[in-house]
C-alpha cells in the first residue's frame, strides 16, 4: 500500500511541475495532494472543474475520466466527493464558512464517506428532524467513522420500523405490488408481440393490470 501511495503522489508533484504554477489545474492537483488533511477543498475544486467542464479545456472528454488519470480518483470517489461537498454547500453552508474555515486540525473535518451517508440520511422518510440532528453531531462533533455512522443510521431505521410495523407493511406490500404490475406488463407485451396470446388471455391480463393500478392508487 505504501509503494502505491508514493507512486501516487510522484505523479501528482510532477503534474504539478508541469502545470502553470498560477493556474487552476495546478490547485485542482494541489487539493488532490493535500486529499487527506482537506478533502473538501478537493471536493470544492472538482465541484468547480465539473460545472465549468474545464477537464474539455485540458483535454478530457468526462470528469471520470480526468478524475482517474490526471489525479488518480476511481469515479466511485470522485462522484461521492462531489456528491458531499455539494450536499455540504446546499445543507451545511454554515459548517464551510464558519467551522471548517476556523480548523487547523485535519481530525476535526469529517470523512466524505461520513458527510455522504447524512446526505443519503436527509432524504430518508423513515428518520425525522431529530434523527438527523443526532447523526450530524456524530459527525460533526464526535468524528464518527462512516462504519460508526453506518451502523447508527441501520439502527435508526429498523428503530423507526419497529415502531411503525404496519406502515413498513404497507410501504412493502406497494413495492410488491409495482415490482409485480412491471413484470406483468413486460411479459403482456412480450406475448402481444409475439402473438402467442389468445384474445380472452390478453383481456383477463388487461383487467388485472387495472386492478393492480387501482390497489396501488388507492
Amino acid at each position: 500500500m505504501s509503494t502505491y501511495k508514493t507512486k501516487s503522489l510522484d505523479n501528482l508533484e510532477q503534474r504539478m511541475q508541469e502545470a502553470d504554477p498560477d493556474s487552476f489545474r495546478r490547485h485542482v492537483l494541489k487539493s488532490a495532494k493535500d486529499f487527506k488533511t482537506s478533502w473538501i477543498e478537493l471536493g470544492r475544486a472538482l465541484y468547480t472543474v465539473w460545472k465549468d467542464k474545464l477537464y474539455k479545456e485540458w483535454g478530457y472528454n468526462t470528469i471520470d475520466a480526468y478524475a482517474a488519470k490526471e489525479i488518480g480518483i476511481r469515479k466511485q470517489t470522485a462522484m461521492k466527493l462531489l456528491r458531499s461537498y455539494c450536499f455540504l454547500e446546499k445543507e451545511e453552508p454554515q459548517y464551510l464558512k464558519s467551522d471548517y474555515a476556523e480548523s487547523q486540525d485535519a481530525a476535526l473535518v469529517p470523512g466524505y464517506e461520513s458527510v455522504d451517508l447524512l446526505r443519503q440520511a436527509k432524504n430518508k422518510k423513515d428518520l425525522d428532524a431529530q434523527d438527523y440532528a443526532g447523526l450530524k453531531k456524530a459527525i460533526f462533533e464526535k468524528g464518527k467513522d462512516v462504519q460508526e455512522v453506518r451502523k447508527d443510521l441501520t439502527n435508526l431505521i429498523r428503530e423507526r420500523r419497529e415502531l411503525e410495523p404496519e406502515e413498513a407493511r404497507q410501504e412493502k406490500r406497494l413495492s410488491l405490488l409495482k415490482r409485480f404490475l412491471g413484470s406483468l406488463k413486460s411479459l403482456t407485451r412480450e406475448l402481444e408481440t409475439a402473438k402467442l396470446g389468445s384474445a380472452s388471455l390478453a383481456r383477463e391480463a388487461d383487467n388485472l393490470i387495472k386492478k393492480i393500478e387501482a390497489e396501488i392508487n388507492l
